[in-house]
This record gives C-alpha cells, structure tokens and sequence, in this order.
C-alpha cells in the first residue's frame, strides 16, 4: 500500500490532477477492495469563475477550505462526485472519470461487485469502459456516498488513494467540460491518460477544437498552446 499523503495533495491543484493520473482509487466495500485507475481529473482555483469556491465559503462547501487532502463530495445532477482539496483554500480536483483495475488486492470479483453496484439502467451487466467513465457512474461502482464521506480524510482501512507506479507515457491537457459561457470555460484545467482517452467521460480527440489539446510526455512540463 503507499497511501497517498496530504503532502502530495498540499501542492498546486494542476500539478496534483495531472499527478493523479495512473493512481488507484480503492474501496472496501462487503469484504472486498474494489478499485478504479483514474484516467481523467480537472483542477479547480478559488478565484475561477466555474469553481464552487468562487461562490464563498458555506458549511456545504467547508471542505474546499480545509487542509489538503480533505474529501469534498457533493451531488452533481442529484448523484455523488469525488473532489479532493489541494493547496490553498478553495483549491481542488475533481476526479472526473477512471477505469475498473484489477491485482492482487483487487480481483476479478471485485470486478462483478462493482457492476452489481451500477447497473445498467436496462438492467444488463454494464460493460467495463461504461462502469466509471464519469464522476457519478464512479462513485457509484465504489460505493462512494456524499453523506459518508464529505469533509472527511482517506481511511486506509475504508477508502484511500493508492501509488501503484502507473505513470502516463503521454497526458492530455484540455479544457473542462460543463462550464457555463462566462464563467472561465477556456481554461486548461482538465488532464487525460492518453493511452485511456476513449474511456473518459467525453473524448476530446473527437472534437472539432482538437487542435487546441496538448500532448505531452509526463516528465514534460505541461504550458497550454
């Protein structure tokens, strides 16, 4: 197990989403650890517009201004999403979307818990790239909910982050999806696993404004072009 630190989250937001990329979300749930590899994440700053800092501090929103590492959750559409607080009050990561991963700690039957938990609304087993590609269908598949664990620290006994050395050979950088016109919609803050981008929540390689992406190594400093 490394359990990641408040350290690593006591850092520039941008930097922590990116370095988020390849870590493993785990969740122990019914006697198993099911886990995601997160494949996508966006960055969020108290004094941007689309960010639930920028409204003020609320009792709601406590978390965004407590120490970094603290789990913000909050209903998105009326179902659960994962924030993480970073360094600096009002500063955070949303893990946006992520990919079911399996090893010795997480096997393949933590696999089939994980679709039982999400279901496809037909009824049918939810395949693999559908079980979190998106903040809610994430927390869903692990059993995260807003009323467990908002304001609170990772447990390494119930839910934590875990360092498994999976490292992106190249990141995607992009702008992030759902901000409203006005409210800093160009900015760059949203990072992508390459190698997974056909799994995250919307596929920017799809686009008509590809052009604006950029595709780095992950030892490369990241500058939007």
């Amino acid at each position: 197990m490394n359990l990641l630190s408040e350290s690593f989250f006591n850092r520039d937001a941008c930097t922590v989403a990116r370095e988020l990329l390849g870590k493993v979300i785990r969740r122990k749930y019914k006697q198993q650890w099911l886990a995601a590899r997160i494949i996508e994440t966006e960055a969020y700053y108290l004094e941007d517009k689309g960010s639930h800092a920028s409204l003020g501090f609320t009792e709601k929103r406590k978390a965004l201004f407590m120490q970094a590492g603290t789990i913000y959750m909050y209903y998105a559409h009326g179902r659960d999403s994962l924030n993480i607080s970073c360094r600096g009050k009002g500063n955070a990561v949303l893990i946006k979307s992520a990919f079911p991963y399996q090893d010795a700690l997480s096997e393949a039957l933590s696999i089939e818990s994980m679709q039982q938990l999400n279901p496809h609304p037909s009824g049918k087993t939810r395949s693999l790239e559908k079980l979190c590609n998106g903040q809610s269908l994430l927390c869903r598949s692990l059993n995260l909910k807003v009323t467990e664990w908002d304001q609170k620290t990772f447990d390494s006994q119930q839910f934590y982050i875990d360092d498994v050395h999976n490292v992106p050979e190249k990141t995607i950088q992009t702008t992030r999806l759902g901000i409203p016109k006005g409210r800093d919609e160009s900015l760059p803050y949203r990072f992508i696993d390459y190698d997974f981008v056909k799994y995250c929540t919307k596929n920017p390689l799809t686009t008509r404004t590809y052009q604006k992406l950029l595709i780095a190594p992950a030892t490369q400093k990241m500058v939007y072009q």
